[in-house]
């Protein structure tokens, strides 16, 4: 079974060499080990996670670094391969941090979810409630609200009207480095929406971007911005410390087509794209979902160990993977931005990212306790070889072993 569009948008890869081995590891909040693997010598990881990382890896033949972390019930995994440049660089860790692109737009729900656990705002909330009319797009239907923007039926287009323009010198380096908060107001004041409010969906930078910014005004008026409010409600209190929106700690180099790229700059569309992060954390995320809000847990599982946190924060992790829409012939889903997809054997979840120089892709299954994060150095390819490969293996893991 291929994703298809909704299920691949942003993401893939190609890449290198280096055979996996594993070392001692660390005890994750859910109190088992969680295995290290890397090509600098130890014995090998085990077979439940060497298998779908291996196949991970060989769908990115030319890429220099990969990381892949899993679980399966209550074992976890972290598999990497190469190291963080393709020359010199240092090898590639659980704590390795990749730019991860549209998986961003899964942590800008998760903020969402949390302001309305906490009462700061509502899904129903219309654009007129943080902006001034003359910000406002041009009326087609009712009006634009939050729960809109982060289910892609807000009616907005991919990216704001004049964007392509004005990023054309840049596109194949940094395209939204010098887009800023103030023109993406400007570009949504003059925006016709393509359809109207909630009535189909289509992907949209442009709409979960404003979403980040929005969640910025109704927290502080706009005087914090969407990475330092995403640390203090979220990233903070998951512990995810290797989580940032900027290039403030070291991170693999970047690569599109072989040649090194500079580090992914988004200000304006934040929430839409700006974090980097490792595959430890990542699967850190996955884990809190996971255990916050458990499926049937499989017999023989230890029961999940659910982490001091807010309140607020553990009922946004229950909302976040709420299903809000059926789409086609019910066999795929939308959550706050996670894509469903329905399957008798569980539903799995799943989103993609890609910069001009990484690919990544994060997935998981609460019937099965099982997820998988994916992060490679190369920019996405057209064949989504990558992404593809990632999902399969997530599925893989439901399986007996």
């Amino acid at each position: 079974m291929t994703l298809g569009a909704a299920g691949a948008e942003e993401a893939t890869g190609t890449a290198g060499p280096a055979a996996p081995r594993e070392t001692a590891g660390t005890t994750p909040a859910g109190g088992a080990a969680m295995y290290m693997a890397n090509g600098d010598g130890g014995p090998r990881p085990p077979d439940w996670a060497r298998r779908p990382a291996d196949a991970i890896r060989a769908a990115a033949p030319r890429a220099r670094a990969v990381a892949v972390a899993l679980r399966h019930g209550d074992r976890r995994a972290v598999v990497t391969y190469g190291g963080t440049s393709h020359h010199g660089g240092i090898p590639v860790t659980a704590d390795t941090r990749f730019e991860i692109g549209s998986l961003t737009k899964c942590f800008t729900a998760l903020l969402l979810a949390e302001q309305v656990a906490r009462g700061e705002v509502a899904y129903g909330d219309p654009l007129a409630r943080f902006l001034p009319p003359e910000s406002l797009p041009r009326p087609r239907g009712g009006p634009i609200t939050l729960l809109h923007l982060a289910t892609h039926t807000s009616g907005l287009p991919r990216l704001p009207p004049g964007f392509l323009g004005g990023a054309a010198a840049d596109w194949f380096s940094n395209p939204y480095a010098h887009f800023s908060t103030a023109d993406l107001l400007r570009a949504l004041a003059r925006t016709r929406p393509h359809a109207r409010p909630g009535e189909r969906v289509r992907y949209s930078n442009f709409g979960v971007g404003l979403l980040g910014h929005l969640l910025t005004r109704a927290a502080s008026g706009g005087r914090q911005g969407y990475g330092d409010l995403l640390a203090a409600r979220v990233l903070g209190p998951l512990g995810l410390i290797r989580t940032s929106c900027g290039p403030d700690l070291p991170q693999a180099t970047g690569y599109w087509h072989g040649r090194a790229r500079p580090p992914w700059l988004i200000p304006g569309l934040a929430g839409a794209g700006a974090v980097r992060s490792s595959a430890r954390d990542l699967l850190g995320l996955l884990d809190a979902v996971l255990d916050t809000v458990p499926d049937d847990v499989p017999s023989g599982s230890a029961p999940p160990v659910l982490v001091p946190m807010p309140v607020t924060l553990r009922t946004a992790l229950v909302d976040v993977v709420r299903p809000r829409l059926a789409l086609g012939d019910g066999g795929k889903r939308l959550a706050l931005v996670w894509n469903i997809r329905v399957r008798p054997d569980g539903d799995v979840y799943h989103h993609s990212g890609g910069t001009r120089g990484f690919s990544a892709f994060a997935g998981f299954s609460p019937r099965h306790r099982t997820a998988l994060v994916a992060l490679t150095n190369t920019s996405p390819a057209a064949d989504q070889a990558f992404i593809q490969s990632a999902y399969n293996a997530l599925l893989s893991l439901a399986r007996p072993v």
